[in-house]
């Protein structure tokens, strides 16, 4: 019983907003709206409505099994995506009592609501949905997106159904979900699986994430994404991605963060902007300095800019942000050193290779 949604809105009553849907991260296995990174009203008091989505995961957001298939197979699998694209076009269709632009969505997650992001780019079901997406953390070519055929995870399903002690997907739905999690992780320990992740449907996702960018059918839209200094994906998956990616009409704006966070010793960990990105260093138990708080400002800024208009750029005081191309690896470095174009000192781009502009070796 996961499926709600969050709504900040500015309290002046102005129409026609910006607004940015936002995916939480936590490999499609763990995570929730709740954090409190995810506070919107920073964001919002800048004129952009926020929504924070809910979406079912692990057992419940990726089971896939034939009996689900031959019973509806218009969407055989991969709820947790469809409750993403749901709860979008929900959005979509009521967002405008809140103040917001039904017709200027931007979607937006991190880590594995990044590599979310990146499939309703791929997906043939998302037209129109959405006009730009923001990808930290989560733009490289995951295993998590190179998914396999629908058939391959059946016997991983009904083994599970096994383990709980069910002959057909009647009694297995009326299982308890205490009693679905000791089988579903009996059935992991046995097959030495990792959890449960998408897989390819015919329907929502049609193919891996490397063929489709390879055939050119990610969206036609404006991207920004970027990692952090100590993120966490091998550089083979960097590389593979830039060989996949095409140059396109739109912009994508990349950006490197590298902030060694103060309270420890641990750098610029997986996902430690969104902090700085949705502007809730407050509700952080850090030590932070003023040249956080000063940086958090200027990200956030840039993310306003991008979610109205595509481009992080303004006429104000923010240091210019050029666009990539498949030629130029052209990267905005936030974080130590002032903010500004720079080629950054450790080569993890994990969340630059799936924009729709290649970023060059």
């Amino acid at each position: 019983d996961c499926l709600y949604l969050n709504v900040w809105a500015p309290a002046d009553g102005r129409k026609n907003l910006p607004v940015y849907v936002w995916y939480f991260g936590g490999g499609l296995q763990v995570g929730n709206t709740t954090e409190m990174e995810f506070d919107g009203e920073r964001i919002a008091r800048r004129g952009v409505v926020v929504v924070t989505v809910g979406y079912r995961l692990n057992c419940f957001g990726f089971l896939c099994h034939p009996e689900i298939t031959a019973e509806t197979p218009d969407a055989p699998a991969n709820f947790g995506f469809l409750d993403q694209q749901c709860a979008t076009r929900w959005v979509k269709r009521n967002i405008a009592a809140f103040g917001g632009d039904p017709d200027n969505i931007t979607i937006g997650g991190q880590s594995a609501g990044g590599m979310s992001v990146q499939q309703h780019c791929l997906s043939p079901l998302t037209e129109g949905l959405f006009q730009r997406a923001v990808m930290s953390s989560g733009g490289g070519v995951s295993k998590m997106l190179a998914a396999s055929s629908a058939e391959k995870n059946y016997a991983f399903w009904e083994k599970t159904m096994e383990y709980a002690g069910c002959e057909n997907l009647e009694q297995f739905r009326a299982i308890s979900p205490e009693k679905l999690f000791d089988a579903w992780n009996q059935t992991k320990k046995e097959l030495h699986s990792p959890g449960t992740f998408p897989c390819i449907d015919g329907q929502l996702v049609v193919g891996t994430g490397a063929e489709l960018l390879a055939a050119g059918k990610q969206r036609q839209i404006p991207y920004m994404a970027g990692s952090t200094s100590e993120d966490m994906m091998p550089p083979i998956l960097q590389s593979m991605a830039r060989k996949w990616c095409a140059a396109q009409e739109n912009d994508s704006y990349v950006w490197y963060f590298d902030r060694q966070l103060p309270g420890d010793e641990n750098g610029a960990w997986h996902s430690s902007d969104l902090w700085y990105w949705f502007g809730t260093l407050p509700n952080c138990w850090r030590p932070m300095e003023q040249k956080d708080y000063d940086l958090s400002v200027q990200m956030v800024d840039y993310l306003c800019n991008f979610v109205r208009n595509g481009n992080p750029n303004d006429e104000k005081d923010l240091p210019a942000w050029n666009p990539s191309d498949n030629k130029h690896k052209k990267v905005l470095v936030l974080g130590e050193n002032p903010t500004g174009m720079g080629r950054p000192n450790k080569l993890k781009m994990i969340c630059t290779m799936l924009t729709n502009k290649a970023v060059g070796e």
